[in-house]
């Protein structure tokens, strides 16, 4: 839908009406033209260009010869007005997640769009972080400097921040009206179709508590060598989740890369089961330890390889997949999709169609399917329901849970504070790559964590 306002898709049918006339939107040009702007689900930004570069290129006109001094004058003018900062000079590429969707949102609102359509906005953002953006977006509107209309699954900030909401469910009208006439918990039956209740995570004590994954002393550098994890202890135990939290860009991501083998470790080590590991896929199915890093999409998948390829990564070489260890059997490897997609309710079902033609959310519950489907001793996750709607959230969370009491040991690293509290038996707060807090979920103080996430913990 927000790709036909936004000129990549042709409506079949219907009409778009701005200033209560009817427009034409064939292009994102036409778009821009219009005023209108969009932060995407998935990242818009060159990864090997700067900060800088990326919110001056993103401009509908340019200079032929472009003054970088006054460019970059302007733009910390403008960051300095911007309830959050996000270096100017800074390589996209090592920005973690919740920095660069920082960064897109810091573009729409420096092109000065006049409508601001955002997808998801905040689900890589602390809560501290959300209601700042989404303050500072609610204080333009009400100064009559922007419209902004908002996707999102997170009822809480539709009920902090919007005026009106309308629901989809299958592409579909589903119910609106205005928020202050609504309960979140009328608006999520009309997403889900009925009367809907959190199921309870029900949780199996576990009274062994054996130690499963243990780090000690990990260091790690970013791209540019600078260290960003220093020293990091941590043990994990049989039938635990242990949540990570802080501020994106505070090691988080780093830490994450060496434990799934995407970065080496500049010292220390990892020990499962008491033994010396290596993330190497020999060593990954030998323990059964799964990583699920953020961006699935870039970081665990092959966009142009189909559906059915992907959620196979794990086991395309070995029985029913292939015989023989080398001859793949297709038709065994589509019944496996199938079930798969049935089961993780995959849109759109087919499980010939390529990967990264899908949503974000979907991509999610592919990778999710593939890591969770099999035996898990160790998982480590981050972010695991970016992207999710509200009821597929409540069924990727139950099944950390379900690992969880079946025995695995769970690390589960989340901007979201309330996904931590909620699936946690442990918190542990990561600030400047050390871990600086630790406290049991039951008895967190959400004042004293976000203080140790800012680093003003003592």
């Amino acid at each position: 839908l927000v790709k036909c306002i936004m000129g990549y898709y042709r409506p079949d049918g219907g009409e778009i009406l701005l200033d209560r006339q009817q427009v034409t939107i064939r292009s994102p040009r036409d778009a821009q033209t219009f005023g209108i702007g969009m932060v995407y689900q998935q990242f818009t930004l060159i990864p090997n260009m700067t900060v800088l570069e990326n919110l001056v290129i993103s401009k509908a006109r340019l200079n032929p010869v472009i003054n970088w001094k006054e460019e970059q004058d302007q733009l910390t003018q403008f960051m300095a007005q911007m309830p959050f900062q996000v270096p100017l000079t800074a390589l996209v590429s090592s920005l973690a997640a919740g920095e660069k969707q920082k960064v897109e949102i810091l573009k729409q609102l420096a092109l000065r769009n006049r409508i601001l359509i955002l997808d998801e906005p905040t689900s890589v953002l602390t809560p501290h972080e959300a209601d700042e953006v989404l303050g500072h977006l609610r204080a333009m509107t009400l100064a009559q400097q922007l419209s902004v209309l908002i996707i999102t699954h997170k009822l809480r900030e539709v009920a902090a921040f919007a005026d009106e909401v309308t629901v989809l469910r299958k592409g579909q009208f589903a119910g609106s009206g205005k928020v202050s006439e609504m309960k979140i918990s009328q608006m999520a039956e009309m997403m889900v179709g009925s009367e809907i209740t959190a199921k309870p995570k029900q949780r199996i004590e576990n009274s062994t508590k054996t130690p499963k994954l243990l780090l000690r002393n990990i260091r790690v550098n970013d791209d540019i060598g600078v260290e960003v994890v220093r020293g990091v202890h941590l043990t994990i135990h049989e039938g635990e989740i242990v949540g990570v939290a802080g501020v994106s860009g505070n090691g988080q991501r780093e830490l994450v890369e060496v434990l799934a083998g995407q970065r080496p470790a500049t010292g220390g080590t990892i020990h499962v089961h008491d033994e010396l590991y290596r993330p190497t896929r020999d060593n990954i199915l030998r323990y059964k330890m799964f990583c699920l890093p953020e961006e699935p999409l870039q970081n665990t998948c092959v966009g142009r390889m189909s559906v059915a390829e992907n959620l196979a990564f794990r086991n395309f070489d070995m029985e029913p997949h292939a015989v023989g260890g080398w001859l793949m059997n297709r038709p065994a490897l589509r019944r496996s999709a199938h079930g798969l997609i049935e089961r993780y309710n995959i849109k759109p079902p087919y499980p010939d169609t390529p990967i990264q033609s899908l949503s974000g959310g979907n991509v999610q519950r592919a990778v999710l399917a593939r890591e969770l489907s099999a035996e898990v001793k160790i998982l480590v996750v981050a972010n695991p329901c970016f992207g999710l709607d509200f009821l597929a959230t409540e069924e990727i969370r139950l099944q950390i849970v379900a690992a969880r009491n079946r025995g695995t040991a769970v690390l589960l690293v989340s901007e979201d504070l309330d996904e931590i509290l909620e699936l946690a038996d442990r918190v542990v707060v990561m600030f400047n790559g050390q871990l600086v807090y630790e406290t049991t979920s039951s008895g967190a103080d959400l004042a004293l964590i976000g203080r140790h996430m800012t680093g003003h913990g003592t």
